[in-house]
């Protein structure tokens, strides 16, 4: 599933982030959605997420 339209995420999902400082290398981390960041419906780099771990990131796959 796209990570770049809102309606796919549900917090609770299982996900894998880009890390602002992460973007020139493209490193996923993964975690479990808390929050959700962006109010728009769709974003063309990923939806903005907060994790249970307190990381702030775009969403590049859902689990």
């Amino acid at each position: 599933m796209s990570g770049n339209k809102r309606k796919n995420i549900n917090v609770g999902d299982q996900v894998k982030v880009v890390q602002k400082k992460d973007q020139s290398s493209g490193k996923l981390t993964g975690g479990t959605v808390r929050r959700i960041l962006t109010n728009s419906a769709t974003h063309p780099h990923g939806i903005k997420v907060k994790l249970e771990s307190g990381i702030v990131g775009r969403v590049k796959e859902i689990k």
